[in-house]
């Protein structure tokens, strides 16, 4: 069994979840940081990181850390941590594929007493259903007798610097009970918040999957109660404010549901749950409602327009904000663009601004061409769909001047007061 003084890792995958569990390790340990894109080993080599999840400073300050694209130059580890992303394919399906490739490129590089540990979303059993036999296959080595494995899930929120992987508990858990306590070892190395042993891989799976789910169908909850109080003529931030004063109830409030984690890993759930032969009820109608709430909002849009006697097909519409999440550049799985899609069904004519996103990856993603600075006075709707620290700061007159003289606006995140924004979910 390997020792915490022959530690050398791997990190597998350095996005959002990766980079930051890198540094923290690289500020102890030798850590190779691992990606397929060339680019983006380049750009951390020369002290950016354009997720801004890690500051310059701080990569700095990660001197026992190296990035490399070679596979080759992970041959040294030992001790291999899998952070690559899991999405869902068109047909709301898991894509294992990138947690796949992953398998097959550490199998390539691993040794007898090498230990591999997951932190990618999954549905419980799929690290020894689908990863495990890749590593046997590929290296020739046999499960808990030549090499290890363990589970642990991530925790990282972007954009947010309250809760930074140092500080957020972690989950912890490995094949062996032997090497359980090893794998709780290593990440007690850097994780000041402690961690909590899981007894199995399954547990440890099962445990990420639905955290994320109790989240989305809580949202999908309010979600339909702002429906309910929309057509009841009841402001749903007031309804819940008056709500919010007992000491239990829930501080959750509606929107768009996107990003990689909550309108991602329930279907990671719900597809074992029927490969099992069981059909999940609360969680798809929670997911198939949440889903649905950028036709709702635009639906709502259109209305407000015809009530003010503008006219919709050719009108001109400003979404403020791409991103999936406020003050952060991240647009995957983004659900902005199912506002943006649904608006030039009615043929309207649309802007987007967003000045944490990159304006390539935007186009390269969602054919979308960024606006740096929307032009005042042309809009004939606005819709406020993140709540980025720029546009809080713009106020409400600065947002209104963006419209024409008649024109909606529309507040998806409470940025405004009621009485200044013409419509709110």
């Amino acid at each position: 069994m390997l020792q915490l003084s022959e530690l050398r890792i791997a990190i597998i995958g350095l996005g959002y979840v990766g980079l930051p569990l890198a540094v923290e390790f690289g500020k102890q340990v030798p850590v190779v940081g691992f990606d397929i894109h060339q680019k983006r080993i380049d750009e951390l080599k020369n002290g950016q990181d354009h997720t801004l999840e890690v500051s310059p400073d701080e990569l700095v300050e990660a001197c026992h850390l190296s990035y490399s694209a070679n596979l080759e130059e992970l041959k040294d580890c030992n001790f291999f941590i899998v952070t690559v992303p899991t999405p869902i394919d068109d047909f709301k399906q898991p894509d294992l594929t990138p947690l796949v490739k992953a398998s097959q490129s550490i199998a390539q590089v691993l040794k007898k007493g090498d230990v591999v540990v997951y932190e990618s979303t999954v549905y419980p059993g799929a690290t020894e259903e689908v990863c495990i036999p890749v590593l046997e296959q590929i290296s020739d080595l046999t499960f808990n007798q030549d090499f290890y494995v363990g589970y642990s899930p991530e925790r990282i929120n972007p954009g947010d610097k309250l809760h930074r992987v140092t500080n957020i508990l972690k989950i912890t858990s490995g094949s062996t009970p032997e090497v359980a306590d090893f794998v709780d070892q290593v990440y007690n190395l850097i994780i000041e918040a402690g961690t909590h042993k899981a007894p199995s891989i399954k547990v440890a799976e099962a445990a990420k999957v639905i955290e994320n789910t109790q989240r989305d169908v809580n949202i999908a909850l309010i979600n339909e109660l702002a429906v309910i109080f929309n057509k009841m003529g009841i402001d749903t931030e007031a309804v819940l404010q008056a709500a919010g004063t007992k000491w239990n109830f829930l501080p959750f409030r509606p929107g768009l549901v996107g990003g990689h984690c909550i309108g991602v890993d329930p279907y990671y759930l719900t597809h074992k749950a029927q490969s099992i032969g069981y059909h999940p009820e609360i969680i798809l109608a929670g997911r198939r409602l949440n889903d649905g709430m950028g036709v709702y909002v635009v639906t709502q849009l259109v209305k407000g327009m015809v009530k003010k006697k503008i006219q919709v097909e050719g009108a001109k519409v400003l979404v403020l904000g791409l991103s999936f999440k406020e003050n952060c550049p991240d647009i995957r799985n983004t659900r902005i663009i199912d506002i943006v899609k649904e608006l030039e069904e009615y043929h309207i004519d649309v802007d987007v601004c967003d000045p944490w996103v990159d304006a390539t990856e935007a186009h390269h993603e969602y054919g979308i061409t960024l606006v740096d600075t929307p032009s005042e006075g042309i809009y004939d709707a606005v819709i406020l769909a993140v709540a980025h620290e720029q546009f809080k700061a713009m106020g409400v007159d600065q947002i209104r001047a963006l419209g024409k003289a008649n024109h909606v606006l529309y507040d998806l995140k409470y940025v405004l007061t009621q009485s200044e924004s013409d419509l709110r979910l």
